[in-house]
């Protein structure tokens, strides 16, 4: 990329990790069990906002320029302010849930702005930032949410596909695109090279389906980039229940490489995940990225963190916030100052006023439309799961749009 390089001062200062371990873990492609530990982290930028330097990794962020640097900045609060107003719409009854993705923005930019255009993405669903850093219009992630669509916008004009609410599922999807991917560029050279990425968080590596899609990938050498979210907690269930070590190491077991990152850390993430994807692009196969992160508010709308979880964990992990840190960096660089700040507060500020606009002009959910494309022919049992429901509705005695007669008699005909 043209223009300043990224700086390098008296602030720059060793990594914390090991320096020998990614070269020897990624070129053999087999760890021993448990040989990646919390030192072994990819750091570029400590939670103060100073850099490091890492042998391997530095180099792909040492030639960003100032606007690129300024742009991770942008993106990681456009999608902070984004999900406040998501949250806000959700808690007025506008939306039937949120799922916030506060804490995890620089797990979600660093990695989806690593990504090229042919890059296929298959998130879960609360990959809002990576949806940014694809061209999405983030009023269209709501339709979902607002229950008047099973999507919301189309994936092929973006590849970034739909939300995956089955967990895990989306895992499989994409080790089967990358293994079409794979035989596309076998059958015409003139085929783009590309990689998919699949997100999954924590909870989620605990289901079958990403072991199989693991070793389908492995087998197959398949172009993915398995990127998980460790954000420390499913649900209500702690990490330490999931994994007693890193889950970067469970890559050693299918025989491909296992990379730990600091979550927080938005160019620690675009390096390491810049890394990975050339990796899978060159026909070397997987990569497993675990982003150490954490879920600063709740799981849903419908989560209530203070249950489960002390609020001295989650202070310390704010003093972690990796906007806080990325400003930190860009001002002791004189990279942005007040008036840049203050733009892209604006800018969010106009971003959510769009949003809620968007929203509020969306047509209210119908839920006989969904009756009716369960099957595509009528069925008996979904007739009568319609008549439950007309009558139900029909006993509060007002606010009925004339239609339950109607409905009825249709039996979820598509």
């Amino acid at each position: 990329m043209s223009g300043a390089q990224l700086p390098t001062t008296g602030r720059e200062t060793t990594g914390t990790h090991n320096g020998t371990w990614p070269g020897s873990a990624i070129s053999s492609g087999v760890l021993a069990p448990g040989s990646i530990t919390d030192a072994d982290m990819v750091q570029l930028l400590d939670e103060h906002g100073a850099r490091h330097h890492d042998a391997m990794f530095s180099s792909y962020v040492d030639a960003l320029d100032a606007d690129t640097l300024r742009g991770f900045y942008r993106d990681m609060a456009t999608v902070r302010r984004f999900d406040a107003e998501a949250t806000a719409l959700q808690r007025q009854g506008e939306l039937a849930l949120w799922v916030p993705v506060v804490g995890q923005e620089a797990a979600q930019i660093g990695s989806g702005r690593a990504t090229a255009k042919a890059d296929y993405i298959f998130p879960t669903y609360r990959e809002h930032g990576v949806a940014l850093t694809r061209g999405l219009d983030l009023a269209d992630l709501l339709k979902l949410f607002r229950g008047v669509s099973n999507g919301g916008w189309d994936p092929r004009e973006t590849n970034f596909h739909l939300y995956t609410l089955v967990l895990a599922a989306q895992t499989l999807h994409a080790v089967g695109y990358a293994m079409g991917i794979q035989r596309d560029l076998a059958a015409d050279s003139a085929t783009e090279p590309a990689a998919v990425v699949a997100y999954f968080g924590d909870g989620a590596s605990s289901e079958g389906d990403v072991h199989e899609s693991m070793v389908f990938a492995s087998s197959y050498k398949a172009p993915v980039v398995f990127f998980c979210q460790n954000n420390y907690w499913a649900i209500s269930v702690p990490f330490e229940v999931q994994s007693k070590i890193p889950l970067a190491n469970r890559a050693a077991g299918y025989g491909f490489p296992g990379i730990r990152v600091d979550g927080n850390d938005v160019l620690a993430v675009y390096a390491v995940t810049q890394w990975a994807l050339d990796h899978a692009r060159s026909g070397n196969g997987p990569v497993l990225i675990e982003a150490s992160t954490y879920r600063l508010g709740a799981h849903t709308t419908a989560d209530d963190p203070t249950k489960y979880r002390l609020q001295a964990e989650e202070e310390a992990w704010r003093g972690k916030d990796p906007l806080v840190r990325f400003e930190a960096y860009l001002r002791a660089e004189g990279l942005a100052d007040d008036a840049f700040f203050e733009q892209v507060k604006n800018d969010g500020d106009e971003l959510a006023a769009h949003v809620r606009k968007a929203t509020l002009a969306m047509n209210s959910a119908d839920i006989r439309q969904k009756f009716a494309t369960v099957y595509a022919q009528a069925h008996p049992l979904v007739a009568e799961e319609l008549a439950w429901f007309n009558s139900y509705e029909a006993s509060f005695g007002d606010g009925q749009d004339g239609e339950t007669a109607e409905s009825t008699t249709q039996g979820g005909a598509a």
